[in-house]
């Protein structure tokens, strides 16, 4: 039958979690407090950050727009996980789960960049400390989080694009609890041998980039240390140490998943919890817990709310 002839699939159905009911409502609760421990622990950051004149470095700046970029990453998925946890029936329409997908790799990818930027900016003021202010100023700042949203964006379009092009009529059975490049392009009529070259191609090209940039800024640091100690490279080491803790948490499920995304594993929905949801939880966590000016500034924050 002539691909013009067969009906086009209207609506994906996400296969979620768990088909049981007990471990359903368990996971409804355990993701809804992280996802609440999401949004509170990165806007308390944000709050934290735009309101004490002391976190107006580079550094922070560049925290505050990690904070928004995982509040940004997690809403693409929790939200609909939850519902989808306690419905019957997990539909999503076509052009939701295509709207879901192209956010989630535009943000994902956004996130990439900055982890990037941030590595830039922790090589500056410990490579080149006297430079620092001149190099890393507001207007530069300001240009790598554009540099950085834009990047994504046109990550994801290309993405995007690769894959509404495809045919999809049926099967339209997604084993997973959000809608992703790779299992949807499984789904499609036709052959995807160089849609899944394309896109493996496009992932690993960015991935790449951007870990051979964080390794080349850390190899750059740790040399750096190792010629001057003083104490003020102890605490920037400090802060590098929680920037690496997070970008471990972030590329390597992401570089796994997607390693995996066209081979015949059946499933990687454990690891996309980790970049999807563990991840944005714990970001908070680190940078709080590691570094003790954003503490201070909390605690500070926290008795002016007790005073109002």
């Amino acid at each position: 039958m002539a691909l013009e002839n067969v009906s086009r699939v209207t609506e994906f159905i996400l296969l979620g979690l768990s088909d049981t009911r007990e471990l359903q409502v368990f996971f409804f609760t355990f993701f809804l407090l992280a996802y609440a421990m999401v949004l509170l622990g990165n806007l308390l950051i944000i709050v934290t950050v735009r309101t004490d004149p002391k976190l107006s470095s580079p550094m922070y700046f560049l925290l505050c727009n990690l904070s928004f970029i995982d509040i940004c990453c997690t809403s693409v998925t929790s939200p609909r996980m939850l519902v989808d946890l306690l419905s019957q029936r997990k539909a999503i329409a076509f052009e939701d789960c295509i709207a879901q997908l192209f956010f989630l790799h535009f943000v994902g990818t956004s996130q990439m960049f900055l982890l990037t930027a941030m590595a830039y900016d922790r090589y500056t003021a410990i490579c080149k400390p006297l430079h620092y202010t001149a190099i890393m100023s507001r207007r530069v700042c300001w240009a790598l989080v554009l540099a950085c949203w834009a990047g994504g964006l046109l990550h994801s379009i290309v993405h995007t694009l690769l894959t509404i092009q495809l045919p999809f009529c049926g099967p339209n059975k997604i084993n997973n609890y959000f809608c992703d490049v790779p299992p949807v392009i499984q789904l499609a009529c036709t052959d995807i041998y160089v849609t899944e070259r394309l896109i493996a191609s496009n992932s690993c090209l960015v991935s790449l980039l951007c870990f051979s940039a964080l390794v080349t800024s850390y190899v750059f640091i740790l040399v750096t240390i190792r010629v001057r100690f003083t104490e003020g490279h102890w605490k920037a080491l400090s802060t590098c140490a929680s920037h690496a803790m997070v970008v471990t948490l972030f590329f390597a499920p992401c570089i796994f998943s997607y390693l995996l995304s066209f081979s015949t594993f059946p499933s990687n929905k454990p690891v996309c919890m980790i970049y999807t949801v563990f991840s944005p939880a714990m970001n908070p966590l680190i940078y709080t817990l590691r570094n003790n000016e954003v503490k201070v500034s909390m605690w500070k924050l926290w008795k002016r709310c007790r005073v109002c």
